[in-house]
């Protein structure tokens, strides 16, 4: 009977106003101490003196997934559904933040998308701290602004699934919302008055003192009449002068121009017998550094070999005399082998 909602209590979103939270999380609720002992009995009235003695936000913390008391308080909230003025009151609430935090969170579960843009977004410019508490049981600093951000735009808060919200531009379309206004647009208006003000003022100022040295300005306009006048003529010079060299080179041109492919031709060939002499030096380069590498390959194969039978002769030397020692029968004398083979049927010593 502790568990079950209030009658009274209409559907939101065409359900159960707990189911909202996810049946995990309220069977965890459902079973902590915090719910038994504190929330039990609670109406809207005295809802207000348990939001007082809040001192974190959070939603599940420890190996258990322990639920916070403030994730206690909401679900008791859709219990027992408070009216709409109460929860703006919490909202409005100066005087603690986490009270008007716990009406915040009730007011996006519950309410409509035009009143969550209405009484949330004012909320922005509350910067006090609040204590968080994480999932791993520890605490971290926070802001009511940044709360508020989170319930506005992420998809999960405290281990809730915040409903689907639409958004802002869409409303202000539909002429239900009017375009959001910063607290400090004010501010900026106040300071870009000052600052066109002051440009206008030193504008004038400029323009006057200008104005007064007339005689120099006078001066200023001869001096660029002149200059404009040079520069026409200038210009004029130096046309007539690229013309009569256009002319001239084009006559050179006609005349010499064979003799000119020519000598083109010429140097042409001969860059690129330079070429062929250049390629052909780099071909007989290369022939020789093969051969020389490959006869260097070559002798130090011959010295490897020589080392290597150099260093096996005095083995097969001393392997020889060690047989001649053991038994004498392969003595280089064919005499004495042929005693010790006697000897060795005898079972006698062999000669050396």
């Amino acid at each position: 009977m502790a568990n079950r909602t209030d009658p009274m209590a209409k559907n939101i979103r065409g359900t159960n106003p707990q189911n909202l939270v996810e049946k995990i999380v309220r069977t965890k609720i459902y079973q902590h101490t915090f719910w038994k002992e504190q929330c039990f009995g609670l109406t809207a009235e005295t809802l207000v003196d348990k939001a007082m003695e809040l001192d974190h936000v959070g939603g599940t913390f420890g190996g258990n997934r322990k639920p916070t008391p403030f994730l206690c308080l909401i679900l008791k909230m859709l219990q027992i559904q408070p009216e709409k003025d109460i929860v703006v009151e919490f909202i409005k609430n100066d005087d603690y933040k986490y009270v008007r935090i716990l009406g915040a969170f009730y007011l996006r579960l519950t309410g409509t998308d035009v009143d969550v843009y209405r009484y949330l977004e004012p909320l922005y410019n509350d910067y006090r701290k609040v204590r968080q508490k994480l999932s791993d049981g520890k605490f971290s600093l926070t802001h009511v602004d940044e709360v508020i951000e989170e319930l506005l735009t992420k998809d999960y808060s405290c281990d809730i699934a915040m409903p689907r919200l639409k958004k802002r531009w869409t409303l202000e379309q539909n002429g239900l919302l009017e375009p959001r206004k910063s607290v400090l647009e004010d501010d900026f208006e106040e300071e870009e008055e000052k600052e066109e003000i002051e440009g206008v003022a030193d504008v004038s100022e400029d323009e006057k003192d200008y104005n007064r040295k007339s005689p120099e300005r006078e001066r200023e306009r001869d001096r660029d009449r002149d200059r404009r006048r040079d520069s026409h003529r200038h210009r004029d010079r130096d046309y007539d002068m690229d013309r009569d060299y256009d002319r001239d080179y084009d006559r050179e041109r006609g005349r010499g121009g064979r003799d000119r492919d020519r000598e083109r031709d010429y140097r042409d060939r001969d860059r690129e017998r330079e070429h062929g002499r250049d390629r052909e030096r780099d071909r007989r380069d290369r022939a020789r550094r093969r051969s020389r590498s490959r006869s260097r390959s070559r002798d130090r194969k011959r010295h490897e070999t020589d080392d290597v039978r150099d260093r096996e002769e005095p083995k097969r030397k001393k392997e020889k005399k060690e047989k001649i020692r053991e038994d004498g029968t392969n003595h280089p004398d064919p005499e004495i082998a042929e005693a010790n083979k006697l000897r060795l049927s005898l079972g006698l010593k062999p000669l050396k």
